[in-house]
């Protein structure tokens, strides 16, 4: 019974410090806006968090689309362009259930998606406005502090 409960214990050990790695992905959206632009900005994101945060991130985002079940998936979307989104109302309907349950979703505006970001994110949460958040909040005064100038510097 010894040997039975040693085996137990050494499995559920190396199963719990053999976790796979954790997918992330790109947000593709219909509208026309470039949903596949700037391709290395999620891999690179990927390789900062794995190398300076102990994360265990999947190299390589997958792509998945606004009105899948599958965005349930990934736990962090990318969502980047320039230009035009538009959702479906099942589409901003599926966004808001993902982001309501725990999802992130992280909007890098390439060039020219504002207007009509802001257009479709109030289907996604139409009693709700989109808020700017200032460069003094604290979530840009992290372990890696923003300094307004579209770079970082580590905060020690």
């Amino acid at each position: 019974m010894k040997e039975l409960t040693a085996v137990f214990i050494l499995c559920m050990f190396f199963s719990v410090h053999q976790l796979p790695a954790q997918e992330l992905a790109i947000l593709k959206y219909n509208g026309g806006g470039d949903w596949y632009s700037n391709p290395t900005a999620l891999p690179n994101l990927i390789r900062f968090c794995n190398d300076n945060i102990g994360t265990k991130l999947k190299d390589k985002p997958q792509t998945v689309e606004v009105g899948s079940a599958n965005i349930f998936q990934y736990p962090f979307l990318h969502m980047t362009g320039h230009g035009n989104v538009v959702f479906s109302n099942e589409e901003a309907e599926n966004l808001r259930t993902y982001l309501l349950g725990g999802g992130f979703l992280h909007i890098d505006d390439n060039y020219g998606m504002q207007p009509y970001l802001e257009k479709e994110i109030s289907k996604v949460f139409p009693d709700k406005q989109l808020e700017e958040l200032g460069s003094d909040h604290p979530i840009f005064k992290q372990q890696y502090e923003f300094t307004g100038d579209r770079g970082a510097s580590e905060n020690t």
